[in-house]
């Protein structure tokens, strides 16, 4: 799976830690999932998606 989590955070000027802590999740999360090292769960992918203000759809893409 495809992700634009980095590029989303960047745009919004979120830090990887910022958007942890938003999130309440570890930075190191973050660190993992913008590497494609871990898929989120559902409602990790879905607070990921309100708290950058965009789609599940937007942010993921099957290969």
């Amino acid at each position: 799976m495809i992700n634009r989590i980095k590029e989303n955070r960047k745009i919004k000027g979120y830090r990887q830690e910022d958007l942890a802590k938003a999130l309440k999740v570890s930075r190191q999360t973050i660190i993992a999932i913008e590497r494609n090292r871990y898929n989120p769960s559902l409602e990790l992918a879905m607070k990921l998606a309100q708290v950058l203000d965009t789609t599940i759809e937007e942010l993921f893409e099957l290969e």
